[in-house]
C-alpha cells in the first residue's frame, strides 16, 4: 500500500547584534534580544500556532490515521520555552494524539557533522535527551541540519543507534533511480534512508501561492492525483519541509491550511495512507544502498553544502569556529556552551554566501556577505579569547587528549553506575513484592 511520510522542521534563527572590533574583549553578549523575541513571536502567531492546531485537528478528524513527523532543534526549543510556550503546549497536544513522531537532529542546527564527529555526537544526544524530557520518547530516526548527508555521516549516525535517517532525493545522487523507495547507508546497511521528493515538497513549500506557476491554484485532489499516478511499485512518498512554510513562505491567505486539511480525505479515497518514519523503516526493506561520497543537502539547486562553505570567507569562519571544538567540549561554563550552540547555527554561514540562488536571501541586519562575515568574525574573535582564557591555545596536544580521555572515562563510569543503580532498584522491587503479598494474606 502506498504511503505518505509528511515531515516538518522547526528551527529558530538566533539574531546576532551589531558587534564592532572595539567590542572584542569588553562585551561578551552577542545577541539582539528584541529581534529574537519579536521574530519567534511573529512566526509563532503567523505559522506555528495555526499550523499545529490544524495538524492536531487532522489527526482527530481522521481518527488517528493521519500521521506526521517533526524535528525541532535544541536552540528552537530553548526559544519556544522562553518566548512562545503556547507552541510547546500545542506540540504536547500533538504528541498526546500518538500520531506524531519526534526526530533527532543536532542541537544547534549547525554543521558539526562536517567538522567534528565527537562534537556532532554530543549535540545530537543532547537534543535527543531534550526531546525525551519534553515528550517522553527517545528519537529512533535522525534528521541532520538541512538534510545534510554523506556515507561517513550515515555510518556515524548508525553507530549512534539510530535505525533511520532522512535526507534529500538529489538527482545527482539518484540518477535514474526514484526517491520513492527505502534505501540504506553505503557503509552501514543497518541505517535505512528516506529520501525527500523535492518536487512534491517544493510544490507545497515554495510554489503553492505563486500565481505565475503553471499548476496554480493547487488543490488537494490534484496533488493526491499526482501521487496516485506514480508507478505502482513506488510505495513511499516523502514530503519534507519547514513548518514555517505553512503561514510564512505560503501565507495563510493562500488557503494553505485548507489545502493541508483536505489531503487525508483525498488520500483515503485513493487508498493512500500516512506513516511516520519509524513505521516505514520497520515495515519496508531497503532496495539498495545509496552511494554519497560527498555531502548533499536540501538547499539550493546544487543540493550540496556550497551555500554555507562555498567561498573563502565562509570556510575561514567555519575553520576558526570548529578549531575550538575540543576545548569547548572540555568546558563547563554554561555561557560558553550556549554561545557555542548559537554560533554554530548554519544561518550564520548562510548570510555570508555570495551565491545567487534566484530566490533572494534575507540577510537581516547585514548589507552584504562581507558585512555578515565581518560582524561574525568580530564576535568569534571575542569568543576565542574567552575560550583561550580557560584552555590556552598552546596547551600540549597530549595533555588535551589526556583530559578528553579522562572525561570520557568518567562519563563511562557514571553510565555504569547508573546501570548498577537501576539493577539494584529492580532487585529491591522484586524482593518487596513477595513481602507485600504475604502482608496482604496475613491481614485477611
Amino acid at each position: 500500500m502506498r504511503t505518505i511520510c509528511l515531515y516538518f522542521e522547526i528551527h529558530q534563527i538566533i539574531h546576532l547584534k551589531r558587534y564592532r572590533f572595539f567590542d572584542i574583549g569588553t562585551d561578551h553578549y552577542y545577541y539582539d534580544d528584541y529581534a529574537n523575541e519579536n521574530s519567534i513571536n511573529d512566526v509563532a502567531e503567523r505559522s506555528y500556532i495555526p499550523a499545529l492546531k490544524t495538524l492536531i485537528g487532522m489527526v482527530n478528524d481522521s481518527s488517528g490515521t493521519f500521521k506526521v513527523a517533526l524535528s525541532i532543534s535544541g536552540v528552537a526549543l530553548e526559544q519556544l520555552e522562553i518566548h512562545a510556550p503556547a507552541v510547546l503546549d500545542l506540540l504536547q497536544q500533538l504528541n498526546d494524539t500518538g500520531a506524531c513522531e519526534f526526530l533527532a537532529e543536532p542541537y544547534s542546527h549547525g554543521l558539526s557533522s562536517l567538522a567534528n564527529e565527537e562534537s556532532f555526537k554530543e549535540e545530537v544526544m543532547r537534543q535527543s535527551a531534550k526531546i525525551k524530557q519534553l515528550f517522553g520518547k527517545s528519537p529512533k530516526v535522525f534528521r541532520n541540519s538541512s538534510l545534510i548527508y554523506s556515507d561517513e555521516i550515515g555510518e556515524t549516525v548508525a553507530n549512534m543507534g539510530f535505525k533511520g535517517m532522512l535526507t534529500e532525493g538529489a538527482k545527482h545522487i539518484l540518477g535514474w533511480k526514484s526517491p520513492h523507495y527505502v534505501y540504506h547507508c553505503n557503509l552501514n546497511p543497518n541505517l535505512k534512508l528516506l529520501l525527500r521528493d523535492f518536487k512534491l515538497s517544493d510544490d507545497i513549500g515554495l510554489r503553492f501561492s505563486n500565481s505565475e506557476w503553471n499548476e496554480y491554484p493547487l488543490f488537494a485532489d490534484k496533488y493526491i492525483g499526482w501521487i496516485d499516478a506514480l508507478p505502482a511499485e513506488e510505495q513511499v512518498i516523502n514530503i519534507f519541509m519547514e513548518l514555517s512554510a505553512l503561514g510564512i513562505a505560503q501565507p495563510l491567505s493562500s488557503n494553505i491550511l485548507e489545502f493541508l486539511k483536505a489531503l487525508p480525505a483525498c488520500a483515503k479515497n485513493k487508498g493512500i495512507t500516512f506513516s511516520t518514519p519509524t513505521e516505514i523503516i520497520s515495515k519496508l526493506k531497503s532496495i539498495s544502498s545509496l552511494d554519497v561520497s560527498y555531502p548533499l543537502s536540501w538547499t539550493d539547486e546544487e543540493r550540496d553544502t556550497s551555500c554555507w562553505l562555498g567561498n573563502v570567507m565562509q570556510r575561514e569562519a567555519y575553520n576558526k569556529l570548529y578549531s575550538l571544538a575540543e576545548r569547548v567540549m572540555l568546558c563547563n561554563d554554561r555561557r560558553i556552551k550556549q554561545d557555542w550552540d548559537y554560533l554554530q547555527a548554519s544561518n550564520n554561514f548562510r548570510f555570508m554566501t555570495t551565491k545567487n540562488n534566484g530566490l533572494g536571501l534575507n540577510r537581516g541586519i547585514y548589507e552584504s556577505p562581507y558585512d555578515a562575515f565581518t560582524n561574525y568574525m568580530n564576535i568569534l574573535g571575542d569568543f576565542i579569547k574567552r575560550v583561550d582564557s580557560l584552555y590556552p591555545v598552546d596547551i600540549d596536544n597530549e595533555e588535551l587528549n589526556a583530559l578528553l580521555t579522562t572525561i570520557k572515562n568518567q562519563g563511562d563510569e557514571i553510565d555504569e553506575l547508573h546501570k548498577e543503580i537501576n539493577k539494584l532498584r529492580t532487585k529491591l522491587e522484586k524482593e518487596k513484592t513477595p513481602k507485600k503479598k504475604a502482608a496482604s494474606v496475613g491481614s485477611c
